[in-house]
């Protein structure tokens, strides 16, 4: 009986399980997200996060080492340095996330996304939603009220502007009539000095 043995075997041996989670931790860390089974990525989980807790400790030759003695993997090393540990920053822990995706279609086993929480573009769709409304909230007043008055001043606002508008239309009718009349009465002013002159 296994009593208090941590860990799950996943049907392998000590070393075909270590190979096992390295080759998923690098994996991990090269895409930043994997579909695996549920039982993998719970045990990944405890391999790969002291990994980045190394990393986000300091950048040095011996923490390099350390890490890549896990990973055996340089590049894998690289970019957990250039890449993971930036965007983390001083996140406290908690670097993965696992989303149960169903059963596999081939042996039924139940598989789940596990992908590090800060690369996740994908926003949820309840991101945008307006809140859910509890029961002991109660109903919000009724909008049309303020609708209404709205709609009258904005009925009253357009009945002024139209009579601005009229208003300035026939000033300016006034305005060219007068001009009009101005010009006739200079007009008749100058011929009746041609009449006088021409009987002079």
């Amino acid at each position: 009986m296994r009593h208090q043995v941590r860990g799950r075997k996943l049907g392998r041996t000590n070393t075909h399980r270590l190979a096992t989670m390295r080759s998923l931790s690098t994996a991990l860390i090269k895409n930043q997200r994997i579909v695996t089974t549920v039982a993998k990525a719970k045990e990944l989980r405890k391999y790969v996060e002291p990994v980045i807790t190394r990393a986000l400790a300091d950048d040095t030759p011996h923490n390099r080492r350390q890490i890549f003695s896990f990973l055996n993997d340089k590049n894998a090393v690289t970019l957990l340095y250039d890449e993971i540990v930036p965007t983390i920053g001083s996140r406290p822990g908690g670097y993965t996330r696992i989303i149960k995706l169903g059963t596999r279609s081939g042996d039924g086993a139940p598989t789940a996304l596990i992908e590090l929480v800060d690369f996740n573009d994908v926003k949820p769709d309840g991101a945008t939603s307006k809140k859910k409304r509890t029961r002991r909230a109660g109903r919000k007043k009724s909008t049309q009220p303020a609708t209404e008055e709205s709609e009258s001043t904005s009925k009253a606002d357009d009945a002024q502007e139209a009579q601005t508008d009229s208003d300035s239309d026939a000033d300016q009718v006034k305005a060219d009539s007068a001009d009009t009349t101005a010009d006739t009465d200079t007009s008749s002013e100058s011929a009746d000095e041609k009449k006088s002159g021409d009987k002079a």
